[in-house]
């Protein structure tokens, strides 16, 4: 099979794909409907990117329109950006300040304009003929590879934050979910990053590395997004968990350090009162059996101030939140486990009864608390 060949039907494979998945995401119901809608735009996107093979067989030579698609690329980052946003935010809106994220795009399009768009069929052939020297192609290239960078640069980030976010301020057992969404991205960063080399060698002596790099691409991209939805679809509670306007204790601490011109004020019989508070609460209400938990919960129940409640126990105890409150549930656990009456209980009814909804998420804090499986700790007693 020539390249040619293998790259429509790449194309067509990747667009029917594409296709099937957005017509699902804009048809589905579901409460989070912007999410639903960004991606299925990136995913639009991507589609329309990945043409170039079908769209080559149908046009006689270059087009306003086959110039403009490839500028479309300008667009996929900023969209997966606020696709990440929106599923790491609960209060998270479009906003119309968000069209700023479409400026490149329209930069190098008003480039384009003198030298390609308004010229005539000749001179646009002669444009893609002598591309390599082309300043407008150049600067576009350029462009697109620092868009990428400080795109994925600022997602890593965002989810870095958002991720210490919920340690810090909710119990829920959905932090894996931040995980496999760091994952993809960083299967799509690599994928990004491949589609830069492929550009390096599209100018440079090599170009048939550049259309053979651009075959794997577009084999590869259809599987990732599929695992990725495959994950989201089977999981549909996992994000929209943190309020943006929750700040990091740390940022906290700084704050009050800028504001008092010296360190915190550490007053330990407030401290030790207000942890006796929280001690006698989790012993004998025993919130952490919610699975769904969050630090306005509890500040709720004993009328601590949740910055007060962060401060106590993420800098004073020097716990997450997250952690603090595993840490009861793992106890429970382990009481169940060493209690006789219980022998046939299973470990998936005891994670459960506990407050976790999540295998993966129990055995990883159990093992984090004592040393062992849940399974090892049963049959060691």
């Amino acid at each position: 099979m020539d390249k040619i060949n293998l790259l429509v039907i790449a194309t067509l494979i990747t667009l029917f794909i594409s296709l099937l998945l957005i017509f699902f995401l804009l048809t589905v119901k579901t409460k989070d409907k912007t999410s639903n809608i960004l991606f299925a735009v990136f995913l639009f996107l991507n589609a329309v990117d990945s043409t170039d093979p079908l769209f080559g067989l149908l046009s006689d030579g270059p087009s306003n329109l086959g110039m403009f698609k490839t500028t479309v690329a300008f667009l996929q980052i900023p969209i997966f950006y606020l696709y990440v946003l929106s599923v790491s935010y609960s209060d998270f809106r479009l906003k119309p300040q968000y069209l700023i994220h479409a400026v490149p795009f329209l930069i190098v399009n008003a480039v384009l304009m003198p030298r390609f768009y308004f010229a005539d069929a000749a001179s646009k052939m002669d444009f893609i003929v002598n591309r390599k020297s082309m300043i407008e192609l150049q600067f576009s290239h350029i462009l697109l590879h620092i868009q990428i960078i400080v795109y994925f640069t600022a997602i890593f980030i965002l989810l870095k934050k958002a991720k210490k976010l919920y340690v810090e301020n909710n119990a829920g057992t959905h932090i894996n979910s931040y995980n496999w969404l760091f994952q993809f991205t960083t299967l799509l960063s690599i994928l990004y990053l491949v589609a830069i080399v492929k550009n390096v060698f599209k100018f440079s002596e090599y170009p048939d590395i550049s259309e053979w790099i651009k075959v794997g691409i577009m084999v590869l991209q259809p599987f990732i997004i599929c695992w990725y939805l495959f994950k989201a679809l089977n999981n549909p509670d996992l994000f929209r968990n943190i309020d943006s306007k929750l700040k990091l204790v740390r940022d906290i601490i700084s704050e009050e350090r800028i504001n008092t011109s010296a360190p915190i004020a550490v007053n330990d019989k407030m401290y030790s009162e207000e942890l006796l508070k929280l001690r006698k609460y989790m012993n004998e209400k025993k919130p952490f059996l919610n699975p769904s938990l969050t630090i306005q919960d509890v500040s709720n129940d004993i009328q601590i101030p949740v910055r007060d409640l962060s401060l106590l126990i993420n800098h004073k105890l020097e716990q997450h939140f997250y952690d603090f409150i595993n840490a009861y549930r793992i106890e429970n656990a382990k009481d169940i486990l060493k209690d006789v009456t219980k022998s046939k209980v299973t470990i998936l009814e005891i994670l459960y009864e506990v407050g976790f909804n999540s295998k993966s998420s129990f055995n990883s804090a159990f093992k984090k608390h004592t040393g062992f499986t849940p399974t090892d700790f049963r049959k060691a007693l």
